[in-house]
């Protein structure tokens, strides 16, 4: 992605065509557990009525899924969901489906550890590497954060933009092609946490990114890791407060 794309991204993306829709929906069945592990999925004329779609388009729908850790075919026996050890957990629609479908305390830990691993060492190769426009960009997102005059939605792609861009000004390759997995992840979480009292969060989530951006502006790579990972377990406690909440509701 490239930082001038990072002004148009969004939350949600509209599926498009009829590959993307039916990977869409068997991929929700697969996660959310409506195919147990190891079982086959309906046969392609089934799924061709069910979906109204070509064998072609299934047949690259069913590639999709392969290349996603989530089935796989053999020949004589069918197309079966594979363990979740196989799962492609970091791509960004199987992340995704697991926030659908719901998720568990253990999910979000283990998700939060892996974006401390990322997103501070982002933000610390971010102090070596920014340009000036870059810390306005990022200094604008932090100050969108918590702000009283946006909704909801808002705040989430402006919080969405500034990781992102995060990422992105780090210039690692390596990590720039985690971006997805970071977008489905602040997504996911913030969709989650979803609470009307949340939408004027104020000063302290505005502070605790400003914290990261001054740290880049002053190029000191450890306080900018520093106040990134304050900013991942605050985010952290936020959705396991909404997992916690859910599981109440339920």
């Amino acid at each position: 992605m490239r930082k001038e794309d990072v002004r148009e991204l969004r939350v949600v993306s509209n599926l498009r065509t009829s590959h993307a829709k039916v990977v869409e929906q068997l991929g929700l069945a697969i996660v959310g557990g409506r195919f147990a592990i190891g079982e086959p999925l309906p046969g392609d004329a089934e799924l061709e009525a069910q979906f109204d779609v070509s064998r072609s388009v299934l047949r690259e729908a069913m590639k999709t899924l392969t290349a996603k850790g989530l089935v796989v075919a053999k020949s004589r026996v069918g197309t079966r969901v594979t363990d979740r050890c196989h799962w492609n957990l970091v791509d960004e629609d199987v992340l995704r489906w697991h926030f659908r479908t719901g998720v568990t305390r253990e999910f979000i830990d283990h998700l939060y550890d892996v974006r401390l691993v990322l997103e501070p060492a982002s933000a610390a190769f971010a102090a070596l590497r920014a340009s000036p426009e870059d810390c306005a960009e990022l200094r604008h997102y932090a100050m969108l954060l918590g702000s009283n005059e946006l909704d909801w939605p808002s705040q989430v792609e402006a919080d969405l933009r500034f990781h992102v861009l995060l990422t992105i000004v780090g210039a690692n390759p390596f990590l720039e092609s985690m971006v997805g997995f970071i977008k489905a992840s602040l997504d996911g979480a913030f969709t989650m946490a979803f609470d009307p009292q949340l939408a004027g969060r104020g000063e302290a989530i505005t502070e605790l990114h400003l914290a990261i951006v001054d740290a880049i502006e002053q190029g000191d790579a450890e306080a900018a890791r520093t106040a990134t990972e304050r900013a991942i377990e605050q985010g952290r406690a936020a959705a396991l407060k909404a997992v916690d909440s859910s599981q109440k509701r339920g």
